[in-house]
């Protein structure tokens, strides 16, 4: 089983006394490569930094969460665009809107995916995408740059039918993580997975947030890490009734050719 995690924050922290350890348990579980998220700033940089330290095994993402928006200004869409330039750096984003935790003003937010939205376009790049509670003006934005952009994942899936398949018809791609595997909040993503294309499912950690309820023995520290997008694989091909290398197999070629990353 090869597998490809297509967001994991590696720049946390909590990966900093044992990041080496971490990468080799991923290659172990068959975790082939991982799209490191950077999600502001800082993040973008340490990024494309990690992904320089681990070449063919870590590649980077370069954007601005809507957590920090309020901080998006002329220096920091100049120095997305250099970063987004780097050969290392295979998506814009993480960029999108969050209304659920509402920790920068909703019009900042708005402000900085648009401008996010606008590198992407001028880059021709694909588009690494953070959506909750925030659907309708999401998609009101996303609508207004989606043919002048490659490609469009939306990450970390969690949101009701209409979502899903409003950003089918955009061709949009699908990230799933192990929130599919939480018995409290996951019931709705189990239903809908079945209904995402195989070539628009891709499978993501979003460590080391989101581990896997049903993890037995769960990690001491609770960090999720990539080594566990095997046991999310499995999870999504039992919702979808395949077998697990199939699963892996399918959303490998598709993130694989959405990020044109090599064989």
């Amino acid at each position: 089983m090869h597998l490809i995690d297509i967001g994991a924050n590696l720049t946390h922290e909590s990966f900093r006394r044992d990041l080496d350890a971490v990468l080799e348990r991923a290659r172990e579980a068959g975790v082939e490569r991982m799209i490191v998220t950077g999600a502001s700033r800082e993040g973008s940089q340490h990024a494309l930094d990690l992904a320089r330290e681990h070449p063919g095994k870590l590649y980077a993402t370069a954007g601005v969460h809507p957590h920090h928006a309020g901080d998006y200004g002329a220096e920091t869409d100049a120095l997305l665009r250099e970063l987004a330039r780097e050969p290392e750096v295979v998506a814009v984003g993480e960029t999108g809107l969050d209304y659920y935790r509402d920790l920068s003003p909703r019009p900042a937010q708005r402000a900085a995916f648009e401008k996010q939205l606008g590198v992407a376009v001028d880059l021709n790049m694909p588009l690494f995408l953070h959506q909750r509670d925030a659907h309708d003006d999401f998609l009101v934005l996303l609508k207004s740059a989606r043919d002048r952009v490659p490609a469009v994942v939306v990450h970390c899936f969690t949101d009701e039918r209409r979502a899903l398949f409003e950003y089918l018809d955009l061709d949009c791609h699908i990230g799933i993580t192990g929130w599919i595997c939480d018995e409290r909040r996951g019931m709705q993503v189990r239903e809908l997975v079945r209904e995402i294309p195989a070539t628009r499912l891709m499978l993501e950690t979003d460590a080391p947030y989101l581990l896997p309820r049903d993890i037995r023995p769960p990690p001491a520290d609770r960090r999720n890490e990539p080594m566990y997008l095997k046991h999310i694989c499995e999870a999504v091909a039992r919702e979808r009734g395949e077998d697990a290398a199939l699963t892996a197999g399918n959303a490998t070629a598709a993130t694989r050719a959405f990020f044109g990353l090599p064989s």
